[in-house]
């Protein structure tokens, strides 16, 4: 078996490039793969990590100079596609702290956000679960209280839950 081969500035870039190819990402998601990979080598070629936490940060200061880690941009389309599928501001908040996205910026992303984009995503979400006016007609009564508790983990109020639970029909969306 060979001996790994030393880190560089230019492997180190290599393997933030083919990251960011595949798949968009915070700069703290980047942060991630890059102490992944330094890891790894350093882990075969006996030398210590922390040795190479500057290189590591160098080349995600040029990536985001360069505009290929951008996190608001990251965050906006993040929100945009969870809500078509039905997230809860909450629960997109939670997603993308883990993903390591600051407050603010998710903050300003849910903001961008139109004003009935809770609403849709309750809705969106209650349709894809199956819940309330979704269900099957003669199942509903039973299941309410169940449909409410799906509804309240999933991060959604209990006025927009019951609100989209207790509605009459699809079309019906936001029953009085």
């Amino acid at each position: 078996m060979r001996a790994a081969r030393p880190i560089t500035p230019a492997y180190l870039e290599r393997a933030a490039l083919y990251y960011l190819e595949r798949y968009g990402a915070s700069a703290e998601m980047l942060r991630r793969v890059l102490r992944r990979r330094v890891e790894t080598r350093c882990r075969l070629r006996g030398e210590a990590p922390e040795d190479f936490s500057e290189m590591v940060e160098a080349v995600i200061a040029r990536a985001l100079g360069a505009g290929l880690v951008d996190d608001a941009a990251f965050a906006a389309a993040k929100v945009r596609s969870l809500r078509r599928r039905g997230g809860s501001a909450r629960a997109i908040g939670a997603k993308l702290a883990a993903k390591g996205v600051d407050r603010d910026t998710v903050g300003a992303a849910l903001a961008e956000e139109d004003a009935g984009g809770e609403d849709a995503a309750a809705q969106a979400y209650a349709r894809r679960r199956r819940l309330g006016p979704f269900r099957q007609p003669g199942a509903r009564a039973a299941a309410r209280e169940r449909d409410l508790a799906a509804m309240a983990r999933a991060g959604f109020s209990l006025t927009l839950a019951r609100r989209v639970i207790d509605a009459e029909t699809e079309d019906d969306r936001f029953g009085a």
